[in-house]
């Protein structure tokens, strides 16, 4: 049996692999876009997402799952703009989003994704 783990630190991997399926770990906005709106956090989030999509082998079109928390409701809808364009047309992975207290008080949105890996 092969896993492999990337980036990993004490408390955890950017990402795991086994048997061509990739977990990923939580992405936020990154620094620049943390004080900004939904919208803004929203696209920098998933520009991260991007990028480890890349380094692991992977693409949107290899989205299995989504899991996105959301630390107020009331920016689903302005959310899911931002998803709805970022999201391949017909490679929409399962997905469910949550409202759930973020890890610090400026972050508006966190995903983790699962991806099929390209071998």
């Amino acid at each position: 049996m092969t896993i492999q783990r990337h980036d990993t630190k004490a408390r955890m991997s950017r990402a795991v692999i086994h048997q061509g399926v990739a977990y990923l770990c939580g992405q936020v906005a990154g620094p620049e876009a943390r004080h900004d709106g939904i919208k803004a956090q929203t696209e920098s989030m998933l520009a991260r997402v991007d990028a480890l999509l890349k380094e692991i082998g992977s693409s949107r079109e290899q989205l299995l799952s989504a899991t996105i928390y959301l630390k107020d409701g009331n920016d689903f809808a302005a959310m899911n703009e931002v998803w709805d364009a970022w999201v391949p047309e017909g490679y929409a992975p399962a997905r469910t989003c949550v409202c759930a207290p973020l890890p610090a008080d400026e972050l508006k949105v966190e995903i983790t994704v699962t991806t099929a890996v390209s071998s």
